[in-house]
């Protein structure tokens, strides 16, 4: 009998820990990615190595978080000096169910262009500029000292500049909030009298795995003696930890409440007033699509807000068009079922004006592989 009680309320406390372990935490939950670590020093300066000004840049923010934000949870990828494959961090992150991923980076370029320096912010996407394709070559080349990084990663090859056509036709459901949080980076680096470089796409394989708005920071120059200097000071990584964490609370307490407990997809909605800015070719592409042919497009620009149609932003191109997709605006210039037509308006009118333009393509009103859509106007001919 003695047993049985013994029994029982064993039982009984094994629930209550079950229970308590089960319970919902509503906190926000920030995942922070230290980049890089272990056998993996990531860029390597004169006197020090990326992967501890970006743990010392991680810790500090998450310090910060925590003396601060209760209602905020802290999750780190690595709190240590060791190595973490790309897709644990994102796991991590992932089971975390956390609401933003901010996976920190330094930067850095060959010696002879040791004068580079500045603060750039990433989010997912296909890279418009050879010098943003470098910058994902370089954080994605860590995979290969992964074992199984042929079978983990299906074959991608991170030197391979063709792997990365895989980020142009990826659904991010997240790409507005992530814009809008590195749009608030940059802002705050502005504080540190960091120089500015913007927020910019590319196809980062630790991006692509999280299932919340994430953003890669990179930020400075290793290669760059006076930036060095500042990351690896006190007062550098204290400013710059600083700057993320300002602008973690700007879009904590501005992100629709549907994003903090897990929901992340938000699409972005024209203003009405808006809409009329634009004349938009429907009834033409209506009249091509009956027959089912590609209608090929430039796409110039994408913003995650309405851009007035008499913008210098678009540099006396006219009419412009534009179309959703991803909680973006994207903006195109031309548009014609024949893609030698549109190539040549790419290189004579765009290029010269936007150098990152390119030509996207549409069937019967959806967007289509530009490639196989230049293979079906092919065989037409």
């Amino acid at each position: 009998m003695n047993i049985l009680y013994k029994l029982l309320w064993c039982l009984f406390f094994c629930f209550l820990s079950v229970h308590a372990e089960g319970k919902t935490d509503d906190r926000f939950v920030v995942a922070l990615d230290p980049g890089h670590g272990g056998n993996d020093p990531g860029a390597i300066g004169r006197k020090g190595k990326e992967k501890n000004i970006n743990l010392n840049v991680a810790v500090k923010l998450g310090t910060l978080i925590e003396n601060n934000c209760k209602d905020v949870k802290v999750v780190y990828t690595r709190k240590t000096d060791k190595f973490v494959p790309l897709h644990t961090r994102a796991e991590i992150a992932n089971n975390a169910r956390a609401n933003l991923f901010i996976s920190i980076h330094t930067n850095a370029v060959a010696r002879k262009n040791s004068g580079v320096m500045g603060t750039e912010t990433y989010t997912l996407g296909l890279h418009r500029t050879e010098e943003n394709l470098e910058v994902a070559k370089k954080e994605n080349s860590v995979i290969l000292i992964e074992d199984d990084y042929k079978q983990r990663y299906a074959g991608f090859n991170p030197n391979s500049s063709e792997s990365y056509i895989i980020f142009e036709f990826m659904q991010d459901k997240n790409m507005a909030q992530s814009v809008n949080f590195a749009t608030l980076v940059q802002k705050n680096f502005k504080g540190c009298n960091r120089i500015d470089k913007g927020v910019h796409q590319a196809g980062f394989l630790v991006l692509r795995e999280t299932s919340m708005p994430s953003v890669l920071v990179e930020l400075g120059y290793i290669s760059n003696p006076t930036e060095e200097n500042y990351l690896l000071s006190e007062r550098g990584t204290s400013e710059l930890a600083n700057a993320i964490f300002k602008a973690l609370i700007n879009y904590k307490n501005n992100v629709p409440a549907s994003l903090q407990t897990g929901q992340n997809d938000r699409v972005v909605e024209l203003k009405k007033e808006n809409t009329s800015t634009f004349k938009t070719q429907d009834k033409k592409i209506e009249k091509v699509t009956k027959d089912s042919k590609p209608v090929f497009k430039i796409q110039i620009l994408a913003s995650d807000k309405v851009i007035a149609k008499n913008s210098r932003q678009f540099k006396g191109l006219s009419p412009v068009d534009y179309y959703k997709e991803n909680g973006m605006i994207k903006y195109t210039y031309a548009e014609d079922t024949d893609y030698n037509k549109i190539l040549r308006i790419k290189r004579k009118t765009v290029d010269p004006k936007f150098k990152d333009a390119f030509i996207i393509a549409f069937k019967n009103g959806e967007k289509m592989n530009v490639n196989q859509a230049i293979k079906e106007f092919k065989n037409q001919k």
